[in-house]
């Protein structure tokens, strides 16, 4: 008897914790899961929310960047990025250049500089005391207590509007065959353009004619990236491939093969997909044709 009753509360016990088990992944997958009906969709490895550019501090160019994937991942355009660091075309770059900001041409004489740092997501920061070659330093002195920052609710920003003779004319298709699974948010809260599921390995195609400026995995939360820029005005981005089949400063066309759907730096096999306008993400739906 004694043996009985131990027997059932073992089971009782094994079954607690089967019940707990699928309670947890019904909710970890009900969190990550997407749907092709549904207009938003939650991806806790969709790439960071949409932030205004930084325009404070400095980043140091490390290997495999190009002035295009740093202006891609601070906000910025390229053009803008360029003049403001005195950078002409090609925009050639090179490791350890410093990229600024703030508009500065150089670390002032003595003080501090802010520095983003290229392993941080672009709203961190680390401050840097700078003084003249040949300075003694001084002694460290304790800096005052600084009072933690108050959140502010973020601001929904309304949908860029692109003009008409613009959609009509860059000659945009679809970058891969399958179901749309996740939209444009304008607020900024989640996704900076579209996600599109699919088979492993399946092609990914260049949306419209254009220059290979980035190909490369420097970019986090996006996995295997390759960036096109088809103007002066867009450049458009395909992340989480499982491999690249294009190399910075190939040119491409409409419809050409550029990678391998995958899903690297994300939980699922999608193509996730960017129209960026002078830097800024836009609906990449005003552009592509109905299906």
């Amino acid at each position: 008897m004694g043996h009985t009753i131990s027997r059932q509360r073992r089971d009782f016990s094994s079954y607690k914790l089967l019940v707990i088990a699928l309670a947890l992944g019904t909710l970890i997958s009900g969190c990550s899961s997407t749907s092709s009906n549904s207009a938003r969709v939650v991806d806790r490895n969709a790439p960071v929310a949409k932030r205004p550019a930084v325009t404070s501090g400095q980043y140091v160019v490390r290997p495999g960047d190009t002035l295009y994937s740093i202006a891609f991942r601070y906000g910025w355009d390229y053009k803008d990025l360029a003049a403001r660091n005195g950078i002409t075309a090609p925009y050639t770059i090179r490791v350890g250049q410093a990229i600024r900001f703030d508009g500065r041409s150089g670390a002032p004489a003595g003080g501090t500089t802010t520095v983003v740092t290229s392993s941080s997501s672009p709203s961190s920061k680390t401050t840097v005391t700078t003084r003249p070659a040949g300075t003694p330093a001084k002694a460290a002195t304790p800096a005052p207590p600084v009072p933690p920052p108050v959140a502010t609710p973020a601001t929904p920003a309304a949908p860029a509007q692109v003009p008409a003779a613009e959609r009509s004319v860059g000659g945009w298709a679809w970058p891969a065959n399958g179901v749309l699974i996740g939209k444009f948010a304008s607020n900024g809260s989640l996704n900076k353009g579209i996600d599109i599921a699919g088979d492993l390995g399946q092609p990914v195609f260049a949306a419209s004619d254009g220059s290979v400026v980035y190909a490369g995995s420097g970019l986090r939360g996006y996995g295997e990236l390759v960036i096109i820029k088809h103007s002066d005005t867009y450049v458009s981005a395909y992340g989480h491939n499982r491999r690249l089949l294009v190399r910075e400063g190939q040119q491409v066309k409409v419809g050409q093969t550029i990678a391998e759907m995958g899903s690297t730096g994300t939980d699922r096999v999608k193509l996730h997909f960017e129209i960026r306008r002078q830097g800024k993400p836009v609906d990449p739906l005003q552009f592509l044709p109905r299906r």
